[in-house]
């Protein structure tokens, strides 16, 4: 089955329901790249009349997941992922809509095949960007991932 954008909203309906209900989904997933998008409401807001710094990093940390999890699905491998660090730098203040990139697949790919032919774990740092409408960078999270083979 392969991923899709639908198929990531809805398990998030269900799996990540604080993502779903303050509007995170995921708009594009290829082999290069995953973006998702969220807009600055009512729900997912802080005092300061912008987008919530939590609200932020769930779209940043789908995007790097989402494209993650694909590749592992096509690996047809049994691997394990984790966060296990994150940074996050904040630019200009987060309105309107902001769409999260991970544009790292090939890095993902290399370091998926590193965990399968070695059998020992993994770290990768992995960014993305969020960008308002306008184009400007409104914050850059950095997630480092943990992969590993799962012993069957």
């Amino acid at each position: 089955m392969k991923l899709t954008p639908s198929k990531l909203n809805t398990f998030s309906m269900f799996k990540l329901p604080a993502a779903y209900l303050c509007g995170v989904r995921v708009k594009e997933l290829n082999a290069k790249k995953c973006m998702v998008s969220v807009k600055h409401r009512w729900i997912n807001q802080n005092p300061f009349k912008s987008m919530f710094w939590a609200v932020q990093g769930m779209a940043a940390e789908l995007s790097t997941a989402a494209i993650m999890i694909g590749k592992i699905q096509d690996s047809g491998k049994s691997i394990s992922m984790l966060v296990v660090s994150n940074e996050a730098k904040y630019t200009k203040k987060a309105t309107g809509r902001i769409n999260f990139t991970c544009a790292q697949g090939e890095l993902i790919d290399k370091i998926l095949n590193k965990a399968i032919e070695t059998g020992e774990g993994q770290t990768i740092w992995l960014e993305s960007v969020g960008v308002n409408e306008e184009g400007i960078a409104v914050s850059i999270f950095r997630f480092e991932w943990s992969v590993k083979l799962k012993n069957r």
